[in-house]
């Protein structure tokens, strides 16, 4: 399968089925923190992972590895941003998010938080998915040190070209060697539960549904 039909794939099945297939598949939780919002907009995000590393630093240096990136990733990427747990200051906002809807990404999902809110949503409505919010800028306190390297955000690792699957109910890392698996297991929980919604409404009962087809 391709990476088009993949991502037209995870558009059309639940997040929250998503999530539980990965789960399934992997043993691994794949879905990130509650803390991650969106906080744009409530579009659903599909697209592969690139991503960003940042660290702490005293220097008053310009986030070049991001700066890079969203000039030359393939247009509908999702750019990733790993803090290694400095989450409390900005490292996402107004002229980044120009950048990339310039270059016609996907959207931004960063371990950090995001600012310029106001003019994101009056002039791009870009979906950005962050930790936080907060004015304050990285300069003197984090700096860029990779790009497209494995990064830890919570629990999960996110890979380069992994696929990234969010909306309001959350994001979700879905591993691109088990992206097919993952997305024709996805499938199959939306039909079930598609099915189960409606023998619950047919027949009154919450536990008639359950008994037969064992999902809540």
């Amino acid at each position: 399968m391709t990476l088009d039909e993949l991502i037209a794939g995870f558009r059309e099945a639940a997040t929250a089925s998503v999530a539980d297939a990965v789960d399934k598949v992997t043993g691994k939780t794949g879905f990130l923190p509650e803390a991650f919002k969106p906080r744009i907009n409530d579009r659903k995000i599909v697209g592969p992972a690139v991503t960003i590393l940042e660290g702490p630093t005293a220097e008053f240096l310009p986030p070049q590895h991001a700066i890079d990136a969203i000039d030359e990733a393939e247009a509908g990427s999702v750019i990733v941003i790993s803090t290694n747990g400095t989450t409390d200051v900005a490292v996402w906002g107004g002229l980044m998010t120009a950048g990339a809807v310039a270059n016609k990404h996907e959207a931004a999902v960063l371990d950090g938080g995001l600012r310029d809110i106001v003019e994101i949503r009056r002039d791009y409505d870009f979906p950005v998915y962050s930790r936080c919010v907060s004015p304050g800028t990285t300069l003197g306190r984090i700096r860029t040190l990779a790009s497209n390297v494995e990064v830890a955000i919570g629990e999960v690792i996110v890979k380069p070209g992994d696929i990234m699957v969010g909306d309001i109910d959350g994001v979700v890392r879905v591993p691109r060697d088990k992206a097919e698996e993952i997305l024709a297991l996805a499938r199959e929980i939306d039909q079930r539960e598609a099915e189960q919604a409606r023998l619950i409404i047919a027949s009154g009962s919450l536990r008639e549904g359950l008994a037969k087809y064992g999902r809540i």
